[in-house]
C-alpha cells in the first residue's frame, strides 16, 4: 500500500513519547526488599515482582544497596558520573594569565607588522625612517 493509499484510509499515526528510564526513589526501594523478606509462600515474590512491574535484577541490585547501606534512612543515593570539584583558585589564575599572555602576543606582532609595514613605505618614498635617523 502506497503512503497516499494509507492517508487516504484515515488512518492516524501515532508517534509515541521517547522512552525514559525509570528512577526509583530510596523509600520505594527500601519498601519492596522489605515486602520481599516478607515473604515465605511459594510464589509470592513473583506476585509482587508482576504487580509492581519490577524484574529481579532489580532486586539484586536493591538487595546489594541494602548491604552496603545505601538505603538506611538518612543514606544518600549514589549520584552516577564524574565527581565534581570545587575549582581551585590557582587554576583559574593560570587560565586568565594564559588568556592575557595569548592577548598580548597578539598584540606585539601587529605592532611590529605595523612598524614593518611603516619602514616599506618610507623606503619607497625615498624617507628614513624615524627609528633609522638616530
Amino acid at each position: 500500500m502506497t503512503a497516499t493509499a494509507i492517508a487516504s484510509l484515515g488512518e492516524v499515526t501515532e508517534v509515541t513519547e521517547k522512552a525514559r528510564r525509570r528512577r526509583f526513589t530510596v523509600e520505594y526501594k527500601r519498601r519492596i526488599v522489605k515486602e520481599l523478606d516478607a515473604c515465605r509462600a511459594s510464589g509470592e515474590i513473583g506476585a509482587l515482582l508482576r504487580r509492581e512491574g519490577l524484574y529481579s535484577s532489580h532486586i539484586v541490585l536493591w538487595r546489594a544497596q541494602r548491604d552496603r547501606g545505601e538505603l538506611a534512612p538518612g543514606g544518600a543515593a549514589k549520584m552516577r558520573g564524574p565527581k565534581v570539584s570545587a575549582p581551585d583558585a590557582r587554576d583559574k589564575k593560570i587560565l586568565e594569565q594564559a588568556r592575557e599572555i595569548v592577548k598580548l602576543t597578539a598584540r606585539a606582532e601587529r605592532a611590529e607588522a605595523i612598524a614593518e609595514i611603516q619602514k616599506k613605505v618610507a623606503a619607497l618614498l625615498g624617507r628614513p625612517f624615524p627609528s633609522e635617523e638616530s
